[in-house]
């Protein structure tokens, strides 16, 4: 997996759902990671030190990997991480609850 992100762009996507009493709101979070070349001894290096099997994607950008393979990233960095916490917070005001 990360020889296919090497040097290519990974679009994360997460879906999120809110519901509360008989209210819903259903949005969405895209991010575009463009990944360095990266070399075969760093590869190896971050799957044996960082056993990255149960990751999306098969890595952490919060990780080694991503101080040293990631070029750039446009969109929610936290939504990379796993939640597009932002939006999420932006949702629960609109509920009353924060």
């Amino acid at each position: 997996m990360l020889k296919l992100l090497s040097g290519n762009v990974n679009q994360v996507i997460s879906g999120v759902c809110i519901r509360y009493q008989e209210e819903c709101v259903l949005f969405h979070a895209s991010t575009l990671v463009t990944f360095k070349e990266l070399t075969e001894w760093e590869i190896n290096h971050y799957v044996d030190h960082f056993k990255p099997y149960d990751k999306a994607g098969a890595y952490g950008i919060q990780e080694w990997i991503g101080m040293v393979g990631i070029g750039k990233i446009e969109g929610d960095y936290y939504n990379v991480v796993g939640m597009p916490i932002g939006m999420v917070w932006e949702a629960l005001k609109g509920f009353g609850m924060a």
